[in-house]
């Protein structure tokens, strides 16, 4: 597995420098949500087969921005993201994906988003492949669900004016996900608790939409209020002859003073946002574990692996205590 990840490892990272685009929360912020929610599973033979895989789980959290963008797969834009204000009230949403599907036509799902029910569906398909012991699946499911999970837990998934296009605000939509974490992500605390049973999977990530989208206005309205006290000159960075720089993507960055600022009048929400998105990763793996009835996945991989990664384990439980997470290495975006 450790070869077939680094090969995959290149792969990835030839696609991000070539591919025009912004991957939701960043590498940096997808790679740290799996990783810690790996090390919050709970002592069972679930967190040392998740450890032996720690490095693929956390490398693979990119791999559904790139099926979107670099393939165009056409059937994954819509899994990360829902325009909720296109639906109508949440009391009138379907609760699964058969249900959305008899309520409205394909083309309005494709256009609006199914965010919130796909990963529903990945938790049974998750469920399923851990029941049956499929290892290579259990992997590759529960990497792109922690993805779609962090993708919940961003507010600008849940609005249809997802890069303030319709306030004047354009670009904001990866300066908050990923300028922000890449610049402050550091100092944030990333042991978000143990994971815990989900009663409720359906519930519960209904709940993450709701409290997400809850936070569009204060995302607009902070960064509205700080623009109008800042010079224009002073909001981007500017390059050695004076032009506003911009990423790789051809996004326009923000000045380090600019983007300090923003951070502090948010009062913790990205870090706040991205300890839900742990929480609930490593809560949604736990729960279809448990559901699958707790198999035993020790005899997916031989002794020796796991016995060779206990003292690494260790080391890495011991820093998240601190709140810190090690051996993410992701290339910066802006």
């Amino acid at each position: 597995m450790k070869n077939i990840f680094k090969n995959n490892r290149i792969k990835i990272s030839i696609l991000t420098l070539v591919t025009p685009f912004l991957i939701s929360w960043g590498m940096y912020g997808h790679e740290h949500i799996n990783r810690a929610a790996v090390l919050l599973l709970p002592p069972t033979s679930l967190l040392n087969f998740f450890y032996n895989h720690i490095d693929f789980i956390t490398q693979e959290s990119t791999v559904p921005d790139l099926r979107k963008y670099t393939l165009k797969d056409k059937s994954e834009n819509p899994r990360h993201f829902i325009d909720l204000e296109n639906y109508g009230t949440m009391d009138s949403l379907p609760p699964t994906l058969a249900d959305a599907k008899k309520k409205y036509e394909e083309k309005f799902l494709q256009e609006n988003g199914i965010l919130p029910w796909f990963i529903i569906d990945m938790m049974d398909k998750l469920t399923r492949a851990m029941k049956e012991k499929r290892k290579t699946d259990i992997l590759f499911i529960a990497a792109d669900l922690g993805h779609y999970i962090g993708d919940a837990y961003m507010p600008l998934h849940t609005t249809a004016n997802y890069d303030g296009q319709a306030t004047n605000q354009k670009g904001i939509h990866s300066f908050w996900e990923s300028q922000l974490p890449e610049l402050f992500g550091g100092a944030y605390n990333y042991n978000a608790g143990q994971a815990r049973y989900i009663d409720n999977v359906q519930q519960a990530t209904w709940n993450i939409i709701a409290a997400s989208h809850l936070l569009i206005d204060t995302v607009y309205k902070t960064e509205s209020d700080l623009a109008r006290t800042y010079e224009a000159e002073k909001i981007y960075a500017k390059d050695k002859d004076g032009s506003v720089s911009k990423t790789k993507f051809n996004q326009q960055i923000h000045s380090s003073e600019y983007a300090k600022a923003y951070h502090e009048k948010l009062q913790g929400m990205v870090e706040k946002q991205m300890r839900g998105a742990i929480t609930s990763t490593t809560d949604f793996w736990y729960t279809a574990w448990v559901n699958a009835g707790k198999p035993d996945l020790s005899d997916l991989d031989t002794e020796e692996q796991t016995n060779r990664n206990k003292a690494n384990l260790k080391r890495e439980l011991d820093l998240l205590k601190q709140g810190k997470v090690t051996d993410v290495q992701s290339e910066k975006e802006f």
